[in-house]
């Protein structure tokens, strides 16, 4: 059941992006690299994204915490009655959240790159929200 759970965020993440930006693709690797490490045998070996553990220590972590609880915490708030109700609002949630880490790397990075991909995201994920807070379920026939 835990592992579940851990997967429809990452399900969620996948159906995100379907595009073939290779950064992209690259965090998407990563994500799911990190989850497999998380699960053996359908079992949870630990939390998905480890806040307040060893490995997510230091400034560049401690930057992020923030943003990053706040995003799993509407995560696993928002529902719908349906499954496209239920997704709609999880992925409204999980944009604003990324929405959030691209505000913190602008605000702080001063790598070109970062900033750059970090305003490419503002962009995308606030028509992509705007998208989907404008969807209505389709009539039932």
């Amino acid at each position: 059941m835990r592992a579940a759970l851990i997967a429809i965020p990452l399900l969620l993440l996948a159906a995100c992006e379907g595009g073939g930006d290779p950064v992209e693709q690259a965090m998407r690797d990563a994500s799911a690299e990190r989850h497999a490490a998380t699960v053996k045998d359908g079992e949870v070996s630990g939390p998905a994204h480890p806040v307040g553990h060893a490995a997510a220590t230091g400034a560049g972590n401690a930057a992020f915490a923030a943003s990053e609880t706040s995003m799993h915490t509407k995560m696993a708030a928002a529902s719908g009655d349906t499954v496209d109700e239920a997704y709609i609002a999880k992925m409204i949630a999980h944009h604003e959240g990324a929405l959030e880490m691209a505000q913190v790397a602008l605000a702080q990075s001063t790598d070109p790159e970062i900033r750059r991909m970090a305003q490419a995201v503002v962009d995308t994920q606030t028509r992509e929200i705007a998208e989907m807070r404008a969807w209505k379920p389709a009539a039932a026939n």
